[in-house]
């Protein structure tokens, strides 16, 4: 056991101790080559000392310093950016949304017998049915086959058309934006399909403008007949939204749908020439 002279000795002169202190020592003061050769292999074999000294290498100090400039120079990633800084349209179509959803909850008060206007709920529900497709067509259907002039029958016919045209294009509508309806409304509409689960657009919005202005343009000219196509026009688009049946949106862009189509049938207007030449081909 040596003496503690000794070990007095050994730290009077300079020499590093080996022991506890020894790992201080190497760790905080780098050895240079005149330094024992068991001190540098301990030092080399050491793998704490080594991840310490690379650690604060001037070259990794460098590449932290330079990549970490590099990143706040890039700033935030895009889709950081667009999320934070969202475009006009996208806030005007967010807030149109919400206003939609807000006012078509505060307009539907038939949506159920203990709403505010529980009482016209059956009143709302006869008009729903005035504008239902099932009665158009089966109307229009026996107004041709009951008509005694061929220009009657043209006009029946080309309604026909129209009503049938609605139904494609609406249920085709309605299956590409799978619009729910609103929470409060009641599915007990008259002869559904599986596409009326569906709200936007409003079938009925479109079938009242499309048959009103077919009316006006080709049946209906006194005046006092005018003024109750529009009224009814206008009921059963406002029946959809007190029914709780359908959002405002649904009902406005509806009218617009229906007003197109009548332009189409128009443009796509069958005379009896043209059908006596589609019977002639279909029999070929």
């Amino acid at each position: 056991m040596p003496s503690p002279k000794a070990k007095n000795a050994g730290r009077r002169d300079g020499s590093p101790v080996l022991g506890s202190n020894f790992d201080f020592v190497s760790l905080t003061k780098p050895l240079n080559r005149s330094s024992p050769p068991h001190l540098l292999q301990r030092q080399g074999s050491d793998p704490t000392t080594a991840r310490l000294r690379a650690s604060e290498s001037p070259s990794r100090r460098r590449g932290s310093g330079s990549s970490t400039g590099s990143a706040s120079g890039q700033g935030p990633p895009e889709e950081d950016g667009i999320r934070l800084n969202p475009s006009l349209i996208g806030i005007s179509l967010s807030s149109l949304l919400a206003i939609d959803l807000w006012l078509s909850k505060r307009l539907s008060v038939c949506a159920c017998e203990d709403s505010s206007w529980g009482s016209a709920r059956p009143l709302m529900k006869l008009i729903e049915v005035t504008g239902h497709g099932i009665p158009w067509l089966a109307g229009a259907a026996y107004s041709m086959y009951k008509s005694d002039s061929a220009a009657g029958q043209e006009v029946m016919l080309n309604l026909l058309m129209g009503l049938l045209l609605d139904l494609i294009l609406v249920g085709a509508v309605k299956a590409v934006v799978r619009r729910r309806r609103p929470a409060h409304n009641q599915m007990d509409m008259f002869a559904t399909f599986s596409v009326d689960r569906y709200s936007f657009p409003s079938g009925h919005a479109t079938r009242a403008a499309m048959c009103g202005r077919f009316l006006l343009a080709h049946l209906v000219l006194a005046a006092p007949l005018r003024v109750l196509v529009l009224l009814w026009v206008g009921l059963v688009g406002l029946s959809r939204v007190l029914l709780g049946r359908h959002h405002v949106t649904d009902v406005l862009f509806g009218f617009w749908m229906g007003y197109c189509q009548y332009k189409l049938v128009e443009i796509l207007w069958l005379s009896p020439e043209t059908l006596q030449g589609l019977f002639r081909l279909s029999t070929l």
